[in-house]
């Protein structure tokens, strides 16, 4: 059977609901969950036909600093021609329902359900929903920062089936990461890929690093330390921690737990000039 995706529930909670949630922002993680992920929130993007979007993520002072994590719905006949307004940006999209057609260097491909695409900075996209159905998928977003010398990346279309999940060392499998890039090809300066913890296992240290994560819950749910606090996700749910938070986790079962996990890659720390 294939896995499931996944996506922000929209519609408004009633008026019986309780206000009180498990939304945390602090200065090292926040935790966005499906629950808040309503219509009220949604954002307009210009030169979209038929969508909307549910912005997870941006740079912004005491959060995201190098990125940007939308999720998009598109009706039917929805889409765009100039979906990226922004000089120098590079994207990531993962389908999560629907059927998206992709167009770019002259040729249209399609991406169903576990479908990935990356696109370079530059590259002249289009993306439209030519189905019959809702498209809903996650934009990732990057301002791409090049190397002297160090070509750009090639666009890459994958699929989540057709890549074999490489095990952690000394896991036996009970943890896996989906790699849509390969983790040494030095030109990417992000990657994103499926993290899958099975019932039971961990990330059993407090990783402490240098890479800034987004991470949406695709499947399951589990239990995440994030820097003092242990919190409860499940799917649906989004979280951001900031470089060198402190980061552990627990699948809860009874099925996989999955995630989309975002982090900046591959690049010298910028050095800011001593005034």
């Amino acid at each position: 059977m294939p896995p499931s995706y996944a996506f922000p529930p929209g519609g408004h909670p009633g008026q019986t609901e309780l206000a009180t949630g498990r939304a945390v922002f602090t200065e090292a993680y926040a935790l966005i969950p499906r629950s808040v992920m309503r219509d009220i929130v949604l954002s307009r993007l210009p030169f979209w036909t038929d969508a909307r979007a549910w912005v997870l993520a941006r740079p912004l002072s005491g959060f995201a600093e190098t990125f940007s994590h939308y999720a998009v719905e598109l009706a039917p006949g929805g889409g765009s021609d100039r979906p990226e307004t922004e000089a120098g940006a590079e994207a990531a999209l993962f389908v999560a329902a629907g059927r998206a057609a992709l167009s770019f260097g002259g040729g249209t491909h399609s991406l169903d359900p576990g479908g990935f695409a990356y696109l370079p900075p530059g590259l002249d996209w289009q993306l439209w929903n030519r189905s019959d159905e809702a498209l809903r998928f996650h934009w990732i977003r990057k301002r791409f920062q090049p190397v002297a010398g160090l070509a750009a990346p090639d666009p890459i279309l994958a699929r989540e089936a057709d890549i074999a999940p490489e095990p952690m060392p000394d896991t036996g499998g009970a943890w896996t990461t989906t790699r849509f890039v390969a983790s040494d090809d030095i030109r990417h300066d992000m990657h994103v890929t499926i993290v899958t913890l099975q019932p039971g296992a961990a990330i059993p240290f407090l990783e402490t690093h240098v890479m800034e994560h987004g991470l949406y819950v695709l499947q399951g749910k589990g239990v995440y330390r994030l820097n003092r606090d242990w919190v409860e996700v499940e799917a649906g749910d989004f979280m951001w921690l900031r470089a060198f938070c402190p980061q552990a986790c627990y699948a809860g079962g009874p099925g996989p737990f999955r995630y989309l996990l975002y982090k900046d890659v591959n690049r010298h720390m910028p050095l800011v000039p001593l005034r």
